[in-house]
């Protein structure tokens, strides 16, 4: 148990709902024990359809919630956005941004919050699991042409446990120790304020993946380090971009985008053919997520065919 007696930072939580009434309750309720001093409990949501504003509104009785409607499925950066500029970050030592699919283990606030004292660590995220408890990968190195040549030969599990080969690190061993990553998945992370005031907000024109990836790769560029804890637990439900069509179109496109967009045009490029080959073999195996994101990509990556049809109502509960 962490003993936060008298020293307990003040925390924030941002969670972005969208159609997520069947999930929230289980975040809100894992938010109690984790030895901080919970501030706000911010929910934005991206005009959910269904009863994600009364089961929050009804957790205002226990938790200090309260409910930020953004009016429209604005995605997750742009609700993140306006969560924040309702907060008093004078009054914070960090924001933990949340998944409405999360569930807490105790204290992890507590030690995420810890992390944050560390010299130059900005942001500080947690060992994620599955629901059955099994190990979901979550922390990434730095994308590169090489890693996109390496996972579309072999693939980006494969790649992930030989080495330094891939970007998602898929070796158990690594998350047994405390370090430094890259970048880690968006669905449950700890911002320090001071981070947050110095980098200004997340970048929505992505308006689903890799809104995270380039926050993280811009706080590298500020002296930032991405801290990642074993102890500090969040169960996250998640998955759906693996076997849907339109969101596994939408996170490889925004991918090669955000490379593009920080390399020049020769890697840019170079990076764009590796992914498509990758994306084009796996297609022609018959997997339906690489058919959309070989779609997505030969139409290019502000295609509105793209953007219309993650934000379709049949699409998933949870924003990332």
């Amino acid at each position: 148990m962490v003993d936060t007696v008298d020293i307990a930072p003040h925390v924030a939580v941002v969670l972005v709902t969208y159609n997520s009434d069947a999930v929230l309750p289980g975040a809100l309720e894992s938010l109690v024990a984790n030895g901080v001093h919970l501030d706000a409990v911010v929910v934005a949501d991206n005009a959910s359809r269904d009863d994600s504003v009364k089961v929050a509104q009804s957790a205002a009785t226990w938790l200090p919630v309260r409910v930020l409607q953004t009016g429209r499925n604005a995605g997750y950066a742009a609700a993140i956005n306006a969560a924040v500029q309702v907060l008093n970050l004078d009054r914070l030592d960090a924001v933990f941004i949340m998944n409405p699919d999360c569930r807490l283990h105790p204290d992890t606030l507590a030690l995420l919050a810890a992390d944050l004292r560390r010299r130059a660590c900005g942001i500080a995220v947690p060992r994620l699991l599955n629901v059955d408890g099994t190990l979901q990968p979550s922390i990434r190195r730095a994308p590169t042409v090489s890693r996109a040549v390496a996972e579309a030969v072999i693939g980006g599990k494969k790649a992930g446990r030989i080495g330094r080969l891939g970007e998602l690190i898929t070796d158990p061993r690594a998350y047994e120790r405390p370090g430094r990553a890259v970048w880690a998945t968006g669905a449950a992370m700890l911002l320090s304020t001071r981070l947050m005031r110095e980098l200004g907000p997340w970048d929505e024109s992505f308006f689903l993946y890799s809104e995270e990836t380039e926050y993280c790769l811009r706080a590298a560029d500020h002296g930032y380090e991405v801290w990642y804890n074993p102890r500090a637990v969040a169960v996250h439900i998640g998955g759906e971009a693996q076997v849907n069509p339109n969101l596994a179109a939408l996170t490889v496109v925004n991918k090669v985008r955000l490379y593009r967009r920080r390399h020049n045009a020769i890697k840019g490029s170079a990076f764009y053919a590796a992914t498509l080959a990758g994306e084009a073999l796996r297609a022609m195996a018959g997997r339906r997520t690489s058919r959309a994101a070989v779609a997505g990509l030969v139409r290019g990556s502000r295609s509105r065919y793209t953007i219309e049809r993650v934000v379709s109502p049949r699409l998933k509960p949870e924003q990332t």
